[in-house]
């Protein structure tokens, strides 16, 4: 009886050792760096390479079409840059076209431009590789109150991108401020084009996010910018920007 039990209890233990869940720990890990560029050729999967090359080319013709063209190199750069400008400007008239309100002013944020625009030939490809991201056009109305802050954050980082506001930048803070030509008034409403990334309040410029009304497009940045210059070539004109100290240091 006593080695019965004996027996009993050993299986007993034995089927809880078996039930336990095993806990496990990296205790080594190594990588290696692999290229993307020509080198990767080597160890590519032949097969899948042939699998995706119909929809690789197609997507090719498609981003590779020319839909205007730029009469100077557009770069980034603070407190304004002819890139910037442009996409602010940009965004303040097509946001006014297309939701058929008057915009007052249009706020871009620097580091969503992700590259430069060429002079000459812009393709579909560059305004991909420019705007990368799926954000959409929103148009929101601050309280002139909230839009002194928001041009305060704007002059602590040394400008971003705007249109309809003309600025100097002292000692961090926005001075000299311009409404398309008037002084900010505190109390009143202004209609503002930015992306739904800054309307909510991110990049650091949260006054965005107090709005008093909000109208989500549900437009593709992207496909607004597309739409913009092909309507501009249309009209036998090239994209165009221009440095106007709409942001500038004051001594």
């Amino acid at each position: 009886m006593l080695l019965r039990n004996f027996f009993i209890a050993s299986v007993f233990l034995l089927s809880l050792a078996s039930c336990r869940q095993e806990t496990w720990r990296i205790v080594q890990a190594t990588s290696v760096k692999i290229p993307v560029d020509s080198s990767a050729e080597l160890i590519a999967d032949k097969d899948y390479q042939a699998f995706i090359l119909p929809y690789k080319q197609q997507i090719d013709s498609e981003l590779n079409t020319v839909i205007g063209r730029s009469a100077t190199a557009m770069a980034v750069a603070r407190p304004e840059s002819l890139l910037s400008n442009f996409s602010a400007d940009m965004l303040r008239e097509a946001a006014s076209e297309k939701l058929d309100t008057i915009i007052d002013i249009a706020i871009v944020n620097v580091g969503g431009l992700r590259t430069q625009l060429p002079k000459g030939d812009i393709t579909k490809r560059h305004i991909f590789e420019l705007m990368p991201f799926e954000n959409e056009l929103v148009v929101l109305w601050l309280r002139g109150e909230k839009l002194s802050e928001l041009l305060d954050i704007i002059a602590s980082v040394g400008g971003e991108g705007i249109s309809g506001i003309k600025m100097g930048i002292k000692n961090n803070n926005a001075v000299n401020v311009l409404i398309n030509g008037q002084p900010l008034e505190p109390d009143k409403l202004y209609a503002i084009a930015t992306n739904d990334f800054l309307a909510g309040g991110n990049d650091k410029l949260t006054p965005l996010a107090e709005y008093e009304r909000r109208v989500d497009s549900g437009l593709k940045l992207r496909n607004v910018y597309i739409d913009y210059i092909v309507s501009k070539t249309q009209k036998g004109g090239e994209i165009q920007s221009k440095l106007d100290k709409r942001i500038y240091y004051v001594d």
